[in-house]
């Protein structure tokens, strides 16, 4: 069978294979490349031209799906305060991206751009302990993975 677009392909046996913790780091990394994107498409006097307007917009708009995306996949019930508190987060960033288009502030960007690096850091580290908790011991002493 032949595909189209191999790095489609590829992309969607990534997402399809990996664990739950793997695609919230994946939503994370995505919402990073698309306000990275956005971020560049500023001049070096903060402003945007507008050449570059749609493709802010374009840029934005992705990562606040991303952000709705993480928002739905919550388990409000099982997962209680820190639930709570990671809704409140994507609550606040999607209002704060709204702001970001609507007043195209870099600063205000780069602010967000910063916690998404640093909570999605945290979600990697996180799905990297629970990967290695569900490895075998004996894989885990000779570091044999697979």
């Amino acid at each position: 069978m032949a595909f189209g677009n191999p790095y489609a392909a590829y992309q969607t046996t990534a997402v399809k294979t990996a664990s739950q913790g793997k695609l919230v780091v994946m939503l994370y990394q995505g919402a990073e490349k698309e306000l990275t994107s956005a971020q560049k498409c500023f001049d070096s006097e903060s402003k945007i031209p507008a050449s570059k307007i749609e493709s802010f917009g374009k840029h934005i708009m992705k990562a606040q799906e991303i952000i709705n995306e993480l928002q739905v996949s919550l388990d409000m019930d099982k997962g209680g305060q820190i639930a709570q508190n990671l809704m409140s987060l994507y609550v606040f960033f999607n209002k704060e991206l709204m702001d970001v288009s609507i007043k195209q502030d870099k600063d205000k960007l780069t602010g967000l751009l910063d916690m998404i690096k640093q909570l999605g850091s945290a979600w990697e580290a996180a799905a990297a302990n629970t990967q290695a908790d569900s490895i075998p011991q004996a894989q885990r002493t000779l570091n044999i993975t697979g």
